[in-house]
């Protein structure tokens, strides 16, 4: 047995003992449970903590989770020491401020990087988030496995992350450039039968996992297959939705994100300096104030950042894969969408509000008479329209993320998912509501956007046999030939 194995089981059997001392010490003592109890103690730097009381009826199994928090890595309060020295004449909560202000100003600076790095960089940079994401939640996970020695949960995990990579990031390969592999004769088996190569992996490692199952463990090995599936939907799948989201242009991808960011900043600025109203019991500290403040400087900074970007074809034209240049590319004719449009005040007011409310014509009347005057129209990009939506989610929906990653740390008695980034905790702990937001990209696109890919579609003729590829030609051409766009005769 190993060391590690032996200290779980000594922790076990210390554990249990106090369980049942504590609930012999309840049954002697009938009259003590009846005293009202204490007043739940706070610290400035905690979100988690509990009553006296909670702390007394604990079960054996709520201890398990106490002591493994122990050995979890936290950030919030972790700082450089050059920072530490400087900075040690301040407040806690002000020196809490400035650390989380300097490793911001960081993370923006190094993201701008990113970008300039181009497409293929900021892939790179979703999927090692997305990696270091899982490993911050499986580690919780994990550390439940070196306490009860469940054999294979680690490598199991993992496995299932390489195979869910292997199917979402092929699926992009087969998308965005199936027709290039197609070509190359060694790939062309990969490609053809991708989704069933990939069901194999799964079987392997799911039978894997029925191989290692150990009779007094069914339970706690099925949680905690249970966690690696939910841990790879929460961080694999979104971040193959966000490599999708690039693809469609840049902008799609910056701007949400970038909004994200601000009502995180802004949130925790007016929250910091204003906030007296608590918005939520899983997040202590989240104000009404921090919530609304955030929520009007993300609607500014997104249409502000929208038109900004929506100048560049850097970041509107979508990424496609240029089979002459051999390298993808960011070269079109703007769409309808980044290009200036008119529009009548009514008509954008109603868009937003209804043909018949009365708050569009309330505005249609306030808009006209104080700001434009004489004028009934307005010039602007059509995307400004779409980034208003994004960003009214990105601040009432997006935090909700945050408050669901809250209520899981509450739920194993941590502070933050690990000790990455000094003053903000771990990766996963700044990227939880970029996952729900990237999502909401995703659906928005395919319900408002998407039109059909020609590259896919292009994909799709050369998967077929050589006399359906034929058929499909001469039908396209009496169908060109009848609308006067060719004439071959």
């Amino acid at each position: 047995m190993s060391a590690t194995d032996g200290g779980g089981a000594e922790l076990r059997r210390r554990l249990l003992a106090e369980g049942d001392a504590s609930q012999q010490q309840q049954q002697e003592s009938p009259k003590q449970q009846q005293q009202p109890p204490a007043e739940c103690a706070t610290t400035e730097n905690s979100d988690h903590v509990d009553s006296e009381t909670e702390t007394e009826e604990r079960l054996p199994e709520e201890k398990y989770v106490e002591e493994m928090a122990k050995n979890l890595p936290q950030g919030t309060n972790k700082m450089p020491e050059v920072l530490g020295q400087a900075l040690s004449g301040l407040p806690d909560r002000w020196k809490n401020w400035v650390i989380r202000g300097i490793f911001t100003m960081i993370m923006i600076s190094g993201f701008c990087l990113i970008i300039y790095g181009g497409p293929l960089a900021l892939m790179v940079t979703a999927l090692a988030v997305q990696v270091k994401c899982f490993q911050e939640i499986i580690s919780i996970g994990y550390s439940v496995y070196r306490i009860h020695g469940l054999p294979w949960f680690r490598s199991l995990s993992w496995y299932f992350l390489l195979t869910s990579n292997y199917f979402f990031y092929g699926e992009n390969l087969v998308d965005y450039f199936g027709v290039a592999v197609s070509r190359v004769d060694s790939l062309r088996f990969l490609v053809k039968y991708h989704r069933f190569l990939s069901f194999c992996l799964y079987c392997i490692g799911f039978v894997w996992f029925v191989l290692s199952l150990v009779k007094k463990y069914y339970m706690k090995q099925f949680s905690l297959f249970a966690w690696t599936h939910v841990a790879l939907l929460i961080v694999v799948t979104q971040s193959y939705l966000i490599i999708q989201n690039i693809f469609e242009g840049l902008i799609w991808f910056i701007v949400p994100v970038s909004m994200i960011v601000c009502n995180d900043v802004m949130a925790y600025m007016f929250g910091f300096f204003f906030g007296r109203t608590p918005l939520i019991q899983l997040s202590p500290k989240k104000t009404w104030e921090g919530f609304i403040g955030g929520g009007f400087a993300t609607v500014i900074f997104g249409l502000v950042a929208s038109y900004f970007l929506c100048q560049f074809q850097f970041f509107v034209c979508p990424i496609e894969y240029s089979e002459a240049e051999g390298r993808m590319i960011i070269q079109c004719e703007p769409s309808y969408l980044f290009r200036p449009q008119e529009y009548s005040i009514a008509l954008v007011c109603m868009q937003y509000f209804g043909g018949r409310s009365e708050i569009s014509w309330v505005l249609t009347i306030v808009l006209y008479y104080f700001q434009f005057g004489a004028s009934k129209t307005i010039t602007m990009y059509p995307f400004l329209l779409h980034s208003l939506s994004m960003s009214i989610f990105s601040s009432v929906i997006g935090p909700f993320g945050g408050f669901f990653a809250s209520g899981f740390k509450r739920a194993f008695k941590i502070k933050d998912f690990g000790d990455m980034i000094p003053g903000h905790g771990g990766i996963m702990d700044r990227f939880d509501c970029q996952f729900l937001m990237a999502t909401f990209v995703n659906v928005y696109i395919s319900s408002f956007i998407r039109y059909a890919s020609p590259q896919k579609l292009l994909n799709m003729v050369y998967n077929l046999k050589p006399e359906e590829q034929l058929q499909l030609f001469n039908q396209l051409k009496d169908s060109l030939e009848e609308r006067n766009i060719i004439n071959l005769n």
